[in-house]
């Protein structure tokens, strides 16, 4: 299996324009920017599924299978699988059923989300530039730590004043994590102009591969 960062870049793109359309068209006083990070995930795991991925949100990471409880364990925001296809459960492998047609984990692809907005409804978001730089990067550590996954990658959607400020900050944040020596791969970016309800007119969607990059 192979997976492209330039076509699940792709995806996001086409997914978030169209609900930017549906906002407009709904004349929204707040639009999709106005969101927190779990609002958008919807919106982002319909797009995988209009194309005919399997979609599979809050999957535990391989390194974390063996605790008991599968309650316990860091969880990654979504998994995707070709062809609609189940991700394997490891514990019907080798069994009876796991002779069902599924995705082993390492041929998935893991994809955390995060999402920060320059302006929030109440006005400039004052922690902007340490949400960014921060929890990310945690993000980058829990794909990259996991012997197992084989493809991953970052799904950063930031909400900015115009496309400079959006391509400076990207930009900056992937050198950030260059510069701590973070297996990232040079991120596919794109972006258009969404109506400025409360400050945002720009939204950007940048993939940047983890794994298998």
């Amino acid at each position: 299996m192979r997976w492209s960062v330039p076509d699940l870049a792709d995806v996001v793109e086409a997914g978030l324009r169209a609900q930017s359309a549906d906002d407009d068209a709904e004349q929204s006083v707040y639009g999709f920017d106005a969101r927190d990070e779990l609002g958008l995930h919807p919106v982002v795991q319909q797009a995988f599924t209009r194309v005919g991925f399997g979609v599979w949100p809050e999957q535990r990471y391989p390194g974390h299978w063996h605790k008991k409880s599968k309650a316990e364990g860091l969880r990654c925001d979504v998994v995707l699988t070709p062809d609609g296809l189940p991700l394997r459960d490891p514990d019907v492998k080798g069994t009876l059923f796991g002779g069902q047609p599924a995705t082993d984990a390492d041929q998935a692809y893991w994809l955390e989300i995060k999402t920060v907005a320059q302006f929030e409804t109440s006005g400039p978001f004052r922690r902007y530039s340490s949400e960014l730089l921060q929890p990310v990067t945690k993000d980058v550590k829990k794909i990259w730590s996991d012997g197992v996954i084989r493809f991953g990658g970052l799904l950063l959607i930031l909400f900015t004043a115009n496309q400079e400020v959006a391509e400076h900050d990207l930009a900056a944040w992937h050198t950030r994590c260059i510069d701590k020596g973070y297996p990232v791969g040079p991120p596919a970016v794109r972006g258009f102009p969404i109506t400025d309800r409360i400050g945002n007119g720009w939204c950007a969607a940048a993939v940047f591969g983890v794994r298998g990059v």
